[in-house]
């Protein structure tokens, strides 16, 4: 990789090892503060033993976050590897038919996506959204206190709802989790392990595309596969862009999106409202501010993850410095969206606050395009929990909830709670 020009006042004395270890589950790591008023621009060595810079300060990461010269995909030779392992996975190099994932073929892939992901699917699948959440807390509290909500609630729903919008029958559904977890590893899984889950997920997918090209459905992937039969040419039909190839890598990013960012954020969601009570009190007392209290989970989570890679291909100074050409740059969100400079009382939760320009689904043209469906679940599985079980509680201390390790994505093993 090609040496980052660093400031002297920004150098530090041995290059730390990210991601950054946190004093509980539902705290920040110290480092993002000190990170932030002495150096925003850091070296890292990332878990594969890579070296990559890291941004901590909200402006910073916004404005790489928005430049569409760089990328999240870490397709050149000398990119940093995020992962232990050398292939596969979230970060993975040269997806298999996810070609249009940079630049101009990446926004036009956006805007086909978009057609699929409709107002009017969205609008029709809340209902059962809500009624499937009913379901699961209601099982979940006829087996009495004191329960996993993580397990019970937290995992179930996502891939449900994920597997409802691409039409994955029933019986398949409970393959989806271990997929989802393999291709989210950072150092949990071994080579072989992600290989082998890859595989069957990639023969899985491909299968099920066959089945809905034969006999189309009301769901996702129909409704991509016909957006693949349109006439060659122009952003109405598919240009040659969303092939079959293509359609499987959309479904195998969806689903992770759409199972193990969603369902990490529900624990960590109920978790931060009830380490202090007065917060899920003040929205017991008043609905309205449900949406606002999920934007607000989402922009103060202290365990979002490794953040989001950049590839710079261009030399470019951030915070007065140098980035050359050929490093892997991480922005951390998590930082970002407690920067007192950007947010008024940035370390405090307050779920009143409005506007909450937060970070947490990315910016810019290679923002998360799946961030209206996990608000929507958010906000569902929220709105239950109030009516269902307005006495929830955590069963044990906040600082003693126990993290997921090894991921790219944070979030809680376990959420005991009771009422």
């Amino acid at each position: 990789m090609n040496a980052v020009i660093l400031p002297l006042e920004a150098t530090v004395s041995a290059t730390p090892d990210y991601p950054f270890r946190s004093p509980t589950a539902l705290e920040p790591p110290e480092e993002w503060a000190r990170l932030r008023e002495k150096c925003p621009v850091s070296p890292i060595c990332l878990a594969s033993g890579d070296e990559a810079v890291l941004l901590t300060r909200y402006d910073d990461v916004k404005d790489l976050l928005s430049d569409p010269r760089f990328t999240r995909h870490l397709d050149a030779p000398d990119a940093a590897k995020v992962a232990t392992t050398s292939s596969g996975g979230a970060f993975a190099k040269r997806r298999s038919g996810m070609a249009a994932s940079v630049g101009e073929g990446h926004q036009r892939w956006r805007r086909l996506v978009g057609r699929a992901f409709t107002v009017k699917r969205m609008t029709s699948v809340r209902p059962r959204m809500e009624k499937k959440t009913r379901e699961l807390v209601g099982a979940m509290t006829a087996a009495g206190p004191p329960a996993d909500l993580v397990s019970g609630v937290g995992f179930p729903l996502p891939v449900w709802v994920i597997c409802e919008l691409i039409g994955v029958p029933e019986k398949d559904r409970y393959r989806f989790p271990r997929w989802a977890d393999t291709f989210m590893s950072m150092t949990k899984h071994t080579q072989e392990e992600v290989d082998s889950s890859q595989e069957d997920f990639t023969a899985y997918l491909a299968a099920h595309i066959a089945v809905k090209k034969a006999e189309p459905g009301d769901d996702l992937i129909s409704d991509l596969l016909a957006l693949s039969d349109e006439s060659e040419g122009g952003d109405e039909g598919g240009g040659g862009l969303m092939t079959e190839a293509t359609v499987l890598g959309t479904c195998q990013s969806l689903l992770v999106a759409g199972h193990e960012t969603t369902a990490n954020m529900i624990g960590k969601m109920v978790a931060m409202l009830l380490a202090d009570r007065r917060r899920w009190e003040r929205v017991l007392a008043d609905r309205s501010l449900v949406r606002s209290a999920v934007e607000e989970v989402l922009r103060f989570d202290a365990n979002p993850g490794v953040g989001m890679p950049r590839y710079v291909t261009e030399e470019i100074e951030i915070s007065g410095t140098v980035i050359k050409p050929g490093t892997t740059v991480m922005c951390s969100t998590g930082s970002a969206n407690r920067d007192g400079e950007a947010f008024e009382h940035a370390d405090e939760l307050d779920v009143t606050r409005s506007p909450n320009a937060h970070l947490a689904f990315g910016v810019g043209g290679y923002s998360c395009v799946g961030q209206a469906l996990a608000r929507t679940e958010l906000q569902v599985v929220l709105s239950v929990l109030l009516d269902e079980l307005p006495s929830l509680d955590l069963a044990v201390p906040a600082e003693k909830l126990p993290r997921r390790e090894g991921l790219l994505v944070g979030g809680l093993q376990e959420l005991p709670v009771t009422w």
